[in-house]
């Protein structure tokens, strides 16, 4: 069995496709190169090129024996899509379609594809279900929500089943040290507190303090890019036993502060981390956590790593890399 992994050599998808070469199976890595790094693929094979260019994916599909796709490429600013949306929607939607009906001509007819709990917006209750009102605040979130719905109806139309992954805020790296994550492209929480403390960037600004929370900051999910990985190939293993389609939430259940992310980063680097105390930014619910039960009993996926397991291979990462996957 041959898995395509779009966007592999990128920080989830290069992950994944370790895992997957793990499991026993073969794997073929398509990937622009925009925000990958060819080293991240390893020694399986890696096409350059464009996820919507149809003659292409046809061309992997039949050279390399593909049966299933896991579809990671796509761009995931939530601010940068408020002020080029143009970029999302003609990316992540237009783009994720055309790669699902080559596919789908190909006669590839499982996918497992990378959503967000950003489809959800801001939810009226943590945890979060997959039952909860899809209402996205960006286009990014919209852009991957319409490609759950491009799934949905390729499923009905012609038989192609799909898992849709919904994660919330992935972090960590891998425990040897191989694989993480570039902060050049990050604006994630966890990178840039540690890049702050590392003395590579200006203090980190911490966005609201009166919230109505355990130490008065917002509340998320944070889920290690292992275990992530790991609910990757199970979804793909769902579909191979014939199950049905699904959208299904990916986090660990557990809601943790900013400032306890802070500190349990603290506490692996032996020093402060530098921030500043600033104002609320419109939008930001107050507290956004996974319900993740469906995963647990549909995949059998159960998380591994705690916010410190997470933190602190995130730190050990950054810390022999501080000019990002190249340094």
């Amino acid at each position: 069995m041959t898995v395509l992994v779009t966007g592999g050599a990128g920080y989830i998808g290069s992950h994944t496709a370790r895992w997957l070469r793990r499991s026993g199976r073969e794997v073929v890595v398509l990937d622009n190169l925009e925000l990958g790094h060819g080293e991240a693929v390893g020694d399986a094979p890696l096409v350059v090129g464009d996820i919507a260019d149809h003659a292409l994916v046809e061309r992997v599909v039949a050279r390399h024996g593909i049966d299933s796709c896991i579809h990671f490429a796509a761009y995931k600013n939530a601010g940068e899509s408020m002020v080029r949306p143009d970029k999302y929607f003609g990316n992540n939607t237009a783009g994720s379609h055309a790669l699902v009906d080559a596919l789908q001509r190909a006669g590839v007819h499982r996918i497992v594809f990378s959503s967000t709990c950003a489809v959800y917006g801001t939810p009226e209750v943590s945890p979060v279900a997959e039952t909860a009102p899809l209402r996205p605040e960006s286009p990014y979130g919209e852009s991957k929500l319409m490609v759950e719905r491009i799934l949905d109806w390729y499923d009905r139309l012609h038989g192609v089943r799909s898992v849709c992954l919904r994660y919330f805020n992935a972090a960590g790296a891998s425990p040897d040290g191989d694989l993480g994550e570039d902060w050049r492209f990050s604006l994630n929480l966890v990178p840039v507190a540690i890049k702050a403390t590392l003395g590579r960037r200006e203090p980190l600004d911490v966005f609201g303090t009166d919230y109505p929370t355990v130490d008065g900051t917002a509340i998320r999910d944070y889920i290690h890019v292992d275990d992530l990985a790991a609910a990757h190939l199970a979804a793909l293993e769902w579909l191979e036993r014939g199950g049905e389609s699904r959208a299904v939430n990916l986090g660990t259940g557990i809601g943790s502060t900013v400032r306890e992310v802070l500190h349990a980063i603290e506490r692996v680097a032996g020093r402060p981390v530098p921030h500043r105390d600033t104002e609320r930014r419109p939008g930001d619910p107050v507290q956004v956590y996974a319900d993740n039960r469906l995963a647990r009993e549909l995949l059998g996926w159960t998380p591994r790593y705690d916010l410190q397991g997470i933190v602190e291979t995130a730190w050990n990462w950054h810390a022999a890399h501080l000019d990002g996957f190249a340094g």
